[in-house]
């Protein structure tokens, strides 16, 4: 015990305590503390996830009723969007620039409709995982949950969209006489390895918008350039042996995700597509996207998973 005096005041100090000269990650491992928010194995990550798999589910159907409820049409928007854009494509493309590659209208109609569905799918997932977490802060702040459970849900939400919109393309396809086949069956495994693609860029795109929200900005014009570069209006390997492209520049091209899926699907539901317009070994490269994006961004956004909603 000591006394110290100080305008007549008195103080008195116990004894030294035991936790005096211990740092903080010292007295954590005394106390059994851990951080608040820190990242768990990525085993465990996993089996969080699939514990909030009813989470994701309704978050993702809610988010796709409220997208339109204050439209007129509402849900029908999901469809019409796209409708509209092949319709002023087809316009551009088709008739002004001669971009449809020697196709009539029962084949080009389909094959656009196709191409700007698919495509849709993909873009709009980047769009909703580039603000994911930016754009949901106060849920990520307030309550504890695998924070990819944001992305993977907006993900869902397209699928459950393109799902809504195929009802669409199958009467676009019955009118131009293209009827079912057993290829149609194709489209189940393609849409599932673009889903996983999708998820995947969605998870890359939500870690990177939460650290720099600008990229919401700027990431319309990489999907603008991704479009033009995949063939989304035309076929894509007639206009580049039209321009002269060096063959390796084709083979980047046709090998690129969106293109792969949009030939996947044009190939499935489109009576006499073209094989020869398939890049090779397409259902490998399908693959091989899906579980390289989907794979990848998952761990790549589980890595940064305790950094989500501070600052």
């Amino acid at each position: 015990m000591s006394e110290t005096t100080h305008d007549g005041a008195v103080a008195v100090s116990g004894p030294p305590s035991a936790d005096d000269g211990l740092s903080p990650a010292e007295l954590a491992r005394k106390y059994e503390l851990s951080v608040s928010g820190a990242r768990v194995g990525l085993g465990e990550y996993l089996h969080q996830m699939w514990g909030r798999r009813h989470f994701i589910v309704a978050f993702s159907s809610a988010k796709l009723t409220a997208q339109y409820s204050q439209a007129k049409l509402g849900q029908l928007w999901q469809v019409v969007t796209p409708l509209l854009n092949a319709a002023v494509y087809f316009f551009i493309f088709g008739l002004l620039l001669g971009g449809r590659g020697g196709m009539e209208n029962d084949m080009y109609i389909p094959f656009l409709v196709t191409g700007v569905f698919v495509f849709t799918f993909s873009q709009n997932s980047a769009m909703a995982g580039v603000r994911a977490i930016s754009g949901n802060l106060g849920l990520v702040r307030a309550l504890h949950f695998p924070r990819a459970s944001l992305p993977i849900s907006f993900a869902l939400q397209q699928l459950q969209q393109l799902l809504f919109s195929m009802i669409v393309l199958v009467v676009v396809l019955l009118g131009f006489g293209h009827f079912p086949a057993f290829a149609w069956i194709l489209v189940i495994p393609a849409l599932a390895l673009q889903f996983v693609f999708n998820t995947g860029l969605a998870l890359v795109l939500a870690r990177m918008g939460a650290k720099t929200p600008d990229l919401a900005q700027l990431l319309p014009f990489i999907l603008r350039t991704w479009m033009y570069a995949s063939g989304v209006m035309y076929p894509l390997e007639h206009m580049l042996q039209k321009a002269g492209a060096h063959s390796w520049v084709s083979d980047l091209l046709l090998a690129n995700p969106a293109a792969v899926y949009m030939d996947l699907m044009r190939y499935a539901l489109i009576n006499d597509y073209p094989s020869s317009s398939l890049p090779p070994h397409v259902w490998a490269l399908a693959l091989g996207w899906a579980v390289l994006v989907g794979a990848g961004g998952f761990v790549y956004f589980w890595k940064a998973e305790e950094q989500y909603g501070r600052g």
